[in-house]
């Protein structure tokens, strides 16, 4: 039984700290999906990549990529927060394969992750994680019937719309606290009963994703 149905059962709400579904330059991007700033969304790829850091290449104990513990490495550290933000703006997943890969033999778990999905919206899906390369990169295109829109998911880069009226940059800076508005999304559930975004339910098939990526 999922923690999901244990707290539904119960009658208690449950929050998950994807806390990017509450950030305004997320909830930027997903307004300019929904106004049609870039017409019909049909493709989004997803590029992460850093170097192996002095922990890695150490050698010493580390959980975070210990396959007994953590199968994908850094892939179940970080991803999930992008691929659960991609659920957000695009809508649940529907089909997902992946293929995973140990490239630099540093540890035990997987460091070179890549995918291909589709989204119950015919929207459809790649991605590539690597975590053994030279540098890194954090980049999110997607590509609609009448432009293109790109952001990070960790950096602070500008969002850059790509349209018929020429390309746009903005910059929306998180706040120093970066869980403010989700803490703030859990308030306003309580004292104004104003749904929240990240919940037990939406977490539960952002781990769905997970799993179709690490076991295919």
């Amino acid at each position: 039984m999922t923690l999901s149905r244990l707290f539904k059962e119960a009658k208690q709400p449950l929050f998950v700290a994807y806390y990017r579904r509450s950030l305004p330059r997320f909830n930027h991007v997903k307004q300019l999906l929904e106004q049609g700033a870039i017409g019909k969304p049909r493709h989004v790829s997803w590029h992460l990549s850093k170097a192996p850091n002095a922990l890695d290449l150490s050698g010493e104990y580390n959980w975070r990529t210990d396959q007994n513990v953590a199968r994908g490495g850094y892939f179940d550290d970080l991803v999930s927060h992008g691929l659960d933000l991609l659920a957000y703006l695009l809508g649940d997943f529907n089909k997902v394969h992946g293929l995973c890969a140990n490239q630099q033999g540093l540890y035990s778990a997987f460091d070179a992750i890549t995918a291909h999905w589709q989204h119950q919206s015919g929207v459809t899906g790649t991605g590539s994680w690597n975590f053994a390369s030279a540098n890194r990169f954090d980049d999110v295109m997607i590509y609609g019937s009448e432009g293109e829109l790109s952001f990070s998911v960790f950096d602070e880069k500008p969002i850059v719309l790509n349209n018929a009226q020429g390309a746009q940059q903005l910059v929306i800076d998180n706040p120093a606290h970066i869980q403010q508005y989700h803490v703030e999304n859990m308030a306003n559930y309580f004292h104004a009963q104003q749904p929240h975004p990240s919940t037990g339910e939406t977490a539960l098939h952002t781990s769905w994703v997970m799993e179709q990526i690490l076991t295919a």
